[in-house]
């Protein structure tokens, strides 16, 4: 009998600022996720409609640079993907949109800290099941 495969398990990083989406993605990469970067929240739900069964964790800017921001995807994805841990990050200490993000969304002001990213992506990691 051969092992048990471990499902993928995909941290999805949503940024327009490619510099930051690549520290983010570099920073992730030193974890038991595949990292998989968008750079709007667009190319974020095309990924999701294909792959939301192996996404574990999405880091993603509350203010991205398209139609639909970072507060849309967090509300679009919590209710339909209600496993994925999500943290928002945004430029300002307190970002006043995180008001209405649901109750188990995480707020990590910019720049955050490289621990506080890779314990949440491990938090995911370790919660994630794959029905």
């Amino acid at each position: 009998m051969a092992p048990k495969e471990e499902p993928v398990r995909v941290a999805l990083i949503v940024e327009d600022d490619s510099e930051v989406r690549g520290l983010a993605a570099a920073l992730l990469e030193e974890t038991d996720l595949k990292v998989v970067e968008a750079a709007s929240a667009q190319e974020a739900f095309d990924y999701l409609r294909q792959n939301a069964d192996q996404v574990a964790f999405l880091f993603t800017d509350m203010h991205l640079s398209n139609l639909t921001d970072g507060s849309d995807l967090v509300r679009t994805v919590r209710l339909n993907w209600p496993w994925v841990r999500t943290v928002v990050t945004a430029g300002w200490p307190v970002d006043p949109l995180f008001d209405d993000m649901p109750g188990d969304v995480r707020f990590m002001p910019k720049p955050w800290r490289a621990l506080d990213v890779l314990m949440e992506a491990e938090r995911a990691a370790q919660a994630y099941r794959r029905d």
